[in-house]
């Protein structure tokens, strides 16, 4: 796992393998809110619904209040769809790209 990011940001990759690996999905994801809550999903793809984990995660912190996000991961894939979490967190936030396993390949700000 990719120890060069903050330890806050560390759970967030747990819980993003975590997502991930439930379902056996391409990307799992996971974000922290202005609060310091977090929220994890994957991708939902089942040939009639196709939601990104991103986006996902968005969803569901917005449904739970979520005014704001710090930090974002991604995990699986080779980059990750930002407009959705973009329209959460503003301008400047950290999303974090990782391999499956957790090691850090891109950062992306919003």
């Amino acid at each position: 796992m990719s120890e060069s990011l903050p330890a806050e940001d560390l759970k967030l990759v747990t819980l993003a393998r975590g997502a991930r690996a439930r379902i056996a999905a391409v990307q799992g994801a996971a974000i922290r809110d202005e609060m310091g809550r977090t929220y994890s999903a994957a991708t939902v793809d089942n040939g009639t619904v196709t939601i990104s984990a991103l986006d996902l995660a968005v969803a569901q912190a917005i449904s739970s209040g979520a005014r704001g996000a710090e930090a974002a991961v991604v995990i699986g894939g080779d980059s990750a769809e930002i407009q959705g979490f973009r329209s959460l967190a503003g301008a400047g936030v950290p999303v974090y790209v990782c391999t499956a396993v957790g090691d850090l390949t891109d950062t992306v700000l919003t």
